[in-house]
């Protein structure tokens, strides 16, 4: 009896480890495989952007119809400065007013009035101040992207539970550590949403920005082609507006979405039934 039942037993504890092995081996090839298969199917727009690339830059067409991937290029690059730089101050002073009342009642009535300023309004006072160049493009675009991501962290910041705030206070947790066990994850779903909210914005102000004397983009392109009564240039540029703006929002719920994992929320349930 004793030896039936010690023989399995050094037979288990023998074939765990290889079987431990054997799972983990099996596992990275389906990881690469998740990560192959979205990136097989970028092969071919990619391919078919290279050549279009080409075929502008030889002179076999104008890429007035389609915009070449060089001038959809040069409104990611714009977009994403700008969206960098409105990001940083938009979160740096929507968190300072939020969390210091001092600090609220001096910088957002003014923010507050700012906000109410048409973009085109912005158009000459940049092109005295900063010219006709890239910088005053990436200030518009930094400024439609401000506002949306500093009422976004301002208001989410106000909005935390005083219950969950004095249960920190309960604890004796240090301002640092209040900010981040606290009131960070309570902000984080807030300020996601103004993320995607200030893109949009960045995508609909950079149409002001490249009427600053620019010769390539998207907002040129539309404006080229209204100058020149060319409606299939105009849908043209549309579209890929459309798309990229679709793209980069996608990107930023990618981005989000190991951060709001914790949230037993309704929309990740699905909805309703």
């Amino acid at each position: 009896m004793t030896m039936s039942v010690e023989l399995p037993l050094e037979q288990n504890e023998a074939t765990a480890p290889q079987a431990g092995t054997a799972a983990q081996e099996g596992a990275r090839p389906t990881a690469l495989r998740r990560y192959a298969r979205p990136a097989l199917g970028l092969v071919l727009p990619v391919g078919a952007a290279l050549a279009w690339e080409l075929i502008v830059w030889l002179g076999l067409s104008s890429g007035r119809l389609v915009p070449p991937p060089s001038r959809v290029l040069a409104t990611l690059t714009r977009v994403a400065l700008g969206f960098n730089f409105g990001v940083i101050a938009g979160t740096v002073l929507g968190a300072i007013s939020g969390y210091w009342g001092l600090a609220r009642r001096l910088l957002d009535p003014t923010v507050q009035a700012l906000r109410a300023i048409p973009s085109l309004a912005w158009v000459p006072l940049f092109i005295l101040w900063l010219g006709i160049f890239e910088t005053s493009k990436v200030a518009l675009i930094a400024v439609g992207v401000f506002f949306p991501v500093y009422l976004g962290v301002l208001g989410a910041i106000l909005s935390v539970d005083r219950k969950i705030v004095e249960v920190g206070r309960a604890f004796r947790l240090s301002g640092p550590a209040m900010i981040r066990r606290i009131l960070l994850p309570a902000v984080l779903p807030a300020y996601v949403v103004a993320l995607r909210v200030g893109l949009g914005l960045g995508w609909m102000f950079v149409v002001a920005a490249e009427l600053m004397g620019a010769s390539e983009g998207l907002g040129y392109l539309l404006v080229d082609g209204q100058q020149l009564g060319k409606p299939a240039q105009i849908l043209a540029a549309i579209v890929v507006f459309a798309i990229l703006g679709k793209v980069t929002d996608w990107l930023i719920e990618i981005a989000a979405a190991p951060l709001l994992r914790w949230q037993d929320a309704f929309g990740r349930q699905g909805g309703a039934p």
